[in-house]
């Protein structure tokens, strides 16, 4: 029996948050068999659009239509550790059946839960090898598991359902760099309708179109990211020369607005001594003069209505012109000299079981990558001393700042300000305000509540209270910092930390990212220390 082609159409759609606040309206979405990588700034609505596409939340209007079963992986993967991994994954009761008939019972009950998928453990195997869960049995419970072991979990579950349309968000965000590129390769494998939600670069170079959902719309290009980033690139500058011209054409027009005043304004004197000296009966004076009033309102008015439609084309300029501002901070206080000692770890014993030895030098940056479990948030625990190593010792040589993955450092009912005010309390209020400014936190944004802040922006604010502590850090450590952040405040924190002139040690597995910092060591946790090859 052939199957209908898959496919998602999403017509004027729009959805309104519980506080009354519109997402968007009128937004239309639609996407046949391929792959479809949909980008945006934090904040535009990507989730909001796959759970919506989803049926998991009920739009204020518009239409969603689906060719086929819908398969959704979140962000957030939580599995209930007591559960079989054969219930995870959804296979438990065919399972349960083909055991039975196995075991000779001919019940038509069985053969109904089984239907025509008797290979449906062969597949599973299959499928856990794939995404490397092999040594996770289908009769054991889930237990504990890591979150990207989570993640791949959730993945196979969907993957053995056979959905005609998959939609994933932000599916690398907890897995080492093994298991990406297991997913890259099943995301490669697909033959539906695949809508994927990520900032990772190498998965977004295995898509066939980009879908830019920005200010409510989706704009669409063919090809992978960088096929995507060039063409933006030229509309950019295209939309920038336009923008020069239609100031151009507002300065122009302004010059003969006040032209036009000048020429009426010479035209009235010559008028009113015309009036003073004539002899003319004065109601035809007077008529004369409101008929010349009159052409002189029609010419003002023509240059006045000219000088309108221009500043509108300007501002249809600008509102083309993407404002997806880059951190610039300058940071002199975190530098450190080329050979002074900042870090010495000496058979450090972890909680998690690592040994680890180490001396970190000057202002290095350090790649910490490793599988996940291995203990590389554990390591940066024990060293800011949120965990007792269990044996060896760690001496940190420099003021010392860390950026954990749960973003909990600010307290969410204090401002932006107040936050920061909190890490360098002798700072003058105006230098930080100013400093905000370079962390994208202008006008009185500095005074919005942190809990307000979407997750980007909470993001920023924390990177900002860690950059602008007093003392300044000279010893930044940052544990998956990109997990939270779109591609544009990817771009801005790689360019925040060109300025950062300390040490630096990062826990990520996204290799494009490391790359822009420029990394000058990468070490690998795996119950020891090791150090790997270039990236």
């Amino acid at each position: 029996m052939s199957h209908p082609t898959p496919y998602l159409t999403c017509t004027g759609l729009a959805y309104v948050w519980p506080d009354g606040t519109p997402l968007f309206s009128g937004l239309d979405f639609s996407a046949g068999p391929g792959r479809t990588g949909l980008i945006g700034l934090n904040g535009s609505g990507k989730s909001t659009l796959l759970r919506l596409a989803a049926g998991e939340l009920t739009p204020a209007a518009g239409t969603v239509r689906v060719g086929g079963e819908t398969g959704h992986l979140p962000q957030d993967v939580t599995l209930d550790t007591t559960r079989r991994v054969d219930e995870v994954l959804g296979i438990d009761r065919v399972r349960a059946a083909l055991h039975a008939i196995e075991r000779g019972d001919a019940s038509p009950a069985h053969f109904d839960t089984v239907g025509n998928d008797w290979d449906v453990e062969e597949r599973t195997h299959a499928t856990l090898d794939q995404l490397g869960l092999s040594h996770i049995g289908l009769d054991r419970t889930v237990g504990r598991v890591s979150g990207g072991e989570s993640v791949l979990l959730g993945l196979a579950a969907l993957l053995l359902r056979r959905p005609g349309v998959l939609l994933l968000d932000e599916p690398t965000n907890n897995l080492d760099i093994a298991a990406r590129h297991r997913l890259y390769e099943a995301v490669a494998a697909w033959r539906g309708v695949l809508v994927v939600v990520s900032h990772d670069r190498e998965l977004l170079e295995r898509v066939d179109r980009i879908a830019d959902l920005r200010g409510g719309a989706v704009t669409w290009y063919g090809g992978t990211l960088s096929a995507y980033e060039a063409a933006l690139a030229v509309e950019q500058h295209a939309a920038e020369r336009t923008v020069r011209s239609a100031e151009a054409d507002v300065r122009r027009q302004k010059r003969e607005l006040i032209d036009a005043h000048d020429k009426l304004a010479g035209r009235a004197r010559g008028a009113r001594k015309a009036f003073e000296n004539t002899r003319a009966p004065r109601a035809v004076m007077r008529a004369r003069k409101s008929t010349a009033q009159q052409s002189a309102g029609k010419y003002l008015g023509l240059h006045q209505e000219r000088l309108a439609e221009a500043r509108g084309r300007l501002t249809e300029a600008e509102e083309a012109v993407r404002d997806d501002d880059a951190i610039r901070v300058d940071l002199p206080h975190t530098a450190v000299p080329a050979r002074r000692r900042v870090l010495t770890l000496r058979d450090l014993e972890t909680r998690h079981g690592s040994l680890v030895s180490l001396d970190v030098l000057g202002p290095e940056r350090i790649a910490l990558t490793g599988p996940n479990g291995a203990g590389k948030t554990t390591l940066l625990d024990t060293l800011t001393g949120t965990l007792a190593p269990s044996g060896g010792t760690a001496e940190v040589h420099v003021p010392l700042r860390h950026l954990p993955q749960r973003l909990d450092l600010l307290d969410p009912a204090a401002s932006v300000m107040e936050n920061v005010r909190r890490f360098a309390p002798g700072a003058d209020p105006q230098r930080v305000r100013a400093q905000l400014a370079r962390f994208l936190f202008r006008k009185d944004r500095p005074d919005q509540a942190v809990g307000s802040l979407s997750g980007g922006e909470r993001f920023r604010a924390s990177l900002a209270a860690l950059m602008l502590a007093e003392p300044a850090p000279q010893l930044l450590l940052l544990d998956e910092p990109t997990n939270s952040l779109d591609l544009s405040g990817v771009r801005g924190l790689t360019t925040a930390l060109e300025s950062y002139r300390g040490a630096l040690i990062v826990v990520s597995h996204d290799l494009a990212f490391l790359r822009g910092l420029g990394i000058t060591r990468r070490l690998c946790l795996d119950g020891e220390l090791t150090e790997e090859g270039p990236l």
